[in-house]
């Protein structure tokens, strides 16, 4: 066992790669902004998990990690995995400068996941990027992001995250971390919310660059206006007047969200009705992706914040088709998407060019991969690379031969944490060649951790250009590794609403 006396108290963590579980580092009464959390007497066992977040049953089961974990709102708390401890009796850091820190935030499209989630088990990657990493959980859903004016102001689960990096900058040298080399690495909702925090404030000087995974950049952040009409939904959907949503058990108020995300849903669409509320960066009563991108972009530049960005190659794959168990979108439907999205219904046969004997739901996927995730993603690189800053841009284009999943959303993440019996062994990892698997995972590692660690991905054996405007240098994770132009090809067209 390891023990570590941090600000709040003593902690039992688990030896070998040490594993701290279920950290406290805020308390928050329901719809507050959270507080720092009180001081605790004697040794707290950390070696074992705590509650997660109140949610609904994760949508993606097929792709995405199970949470069979007990629910609570008293969910903010952190698992901590360290390289830096020898086992047995330990107290305060290190006397040299301690190792990087990776922090991540899970996705759950802001309304499922955890931090401590099996499927994201930390040691793999604390142990091979030779860092200190930090998973917290954090308010999901309406609980974290309900935006009624004198119930709940909004963006608690924001202020979640900005009191765990406080706390990371406070706390983290005693797990021989060190608080000035902080690396944010975002995933989906989690990216989207990296992006937020660089337009916030109270961010500042916590993180000092980012990693974002498949971030769904082309949502910005709601109006005020947007986020009232959500929560009068939810009020409608309870059947309860707002005062009671302060009182109402959780369970009734993921029910009353899981009603109202369900009608608001669209075929290939994604729509986080509770999400962060940003009036000035939403676009008012338009949604705007652009000035989101842009602000966000220009934040990075400023902070001196350098960025890696990617998406996977088919991340729409996972929410379209019948393995889903969803009913397949009429012809209708897909048409009425390709004009929503390309401009016109025939844009479809460009998608057929790419995809020579794809159908059509297929293309839909390729369409809603390419206007939900990776075009935005272009658009922020460019933004980032004029505002004069540095970004490199990957794909992740690796996939289980002949798999239907293809390189879906999430499995990327699988391979990072190398923990594909976490995930419950998925479909999207069935048949999966485990030699092939670990390659890309040990590779995709040996970048993350050589950016954590130098401000500069670009490993040994594995030259990684950063992105530039006129070449658009993409970095492939598959069986063949290394970078190529412009993978987005005569599709990109460098635009975002």
């Amino acid at each position: 066992m390891t023990i570590v006396q941090t600000r709040q108290g003593s902690l039992r963590g688990s030896a070998g790669i040490t594993l701290f579980r279920s950290i406290p580092y805020a308390q928050a009464e329901r719809f507050r902004p959270p507080a720092p959390c009180a001081r605790w007497l004697g040794e707290r066992d950390a070696r074992a998990h705590g509650p997660i977040a109140p949610q609904p049953p994760q949508r993606q089961a097929n792709t995405a990690p199970t949470a069979p974990r007990t629910q609570d709102e008293a969910c903010l708390t952190l698992c901590i995995a360290s390289p830096a401890l020898p086992t047995g009796l330990a107290a305060g850091p290190d006397e040299d400068i301690g190792r990087p820190v990776i922090v991540f935030l899970h996705g759950g499209g802001y309304a499922t996941g955890a931090g401590s989630l099996d499927a994201y088990d930390p040691t793999i990657l604390a142990a091979q990027a030779d860092a200190v990493v930090v998973a917290p959980n954090f308010r999901l859903g309406a609980l974290g992001f309900l935006h009624l004016p004198g119930i709940a102001e909004g963006n608690m689960g924001l202020l979640d995250i900005i009191a765990a990096l406080r706390w990371v900058r406070e706390n983290v040298a005693d797990f021989g971390g060190d608080p000035g080399n902080v690396t944010l690495v975002g995933h989906e909702s989690g990216a989207h919310a990296t992006l937020c925090l660089l337009t916030m404030w109270e961010s500042q000087g916590l993180f000092h660059r980012a990693i974002l995974q498949s971030c769904p950049s082309a949502l910005p952040p709601q109006s005020r206006a947007a986020g009232l009409k959500y929560g009068q939904m939810l009020c409608e959907a309870a059947a309860v007047p707002a005062a009671d949503l302060l009182t109402l058990p959780a369970e009734q108020i993921i029910a009353a969200q899981a009603k109202v995300a369900n009608g608001v849903q669209r075929v290939a669409d994604l729509c986080f009705p509770f999400m962060p509320v940003l009036d000035d960066l939403s676009g008012g009563s338009t949604a705007s992706a652009a000035r989101f991108i842009g602000a966000a972009a220009q934040a990075a530049a400023n902070r001196g914040i350098a960025m890696i960005i990617g998406t996977t190659r088919e991340e729409m794959f996972a929410s379209l088709g019948p393995e889903t168990g969803l009913p397949p979108p009429s012809a209708q439907t897909i048409a009425n998407r390709f004009t929503g999205l390309a401009g016109a219904a025939d844009a479809i046969t460009l998608y057929r060019h790419r995809r020579a004997g794809g159908a059509d739901l297929d293309l839909l996927g390729d369409l809603m991969t390419d206007h939900v995730f990776l075009f935005p993603s272009l658009a922020l690189a460019d933004a980032i690379t004029d505002a004069g800053g540095t970004a490199w841009v990957y794909q992740f284009d690796w996939a289980p031969y002949g798999s239907p999943w293809r390189a879906c959303h999430g499995i990327d993440l699988a391979c990072l944490f190398g923990t594909a019996a976490g995930w419950g062994n998925p479909p999207m990892l069935a048949q999966a060649n485990p030699a092939e698997m670990h390659g890309v995972a040990q590779a995709m590692r040996a970048a993350w951790s050589e950016f954590v660690h130098t401000n500069d991905p670009d490993a040994p054996g594995l030259p990684w250009p950063p992105y530039q405007r006129d070449t658009r240098m993409t970095m492939r994770f598959d069986l063949a590794l290394g970078p190529v132009g412009d993978l987005a090809g005569a599709a990109w067209r460098g635009g975002v609403g």
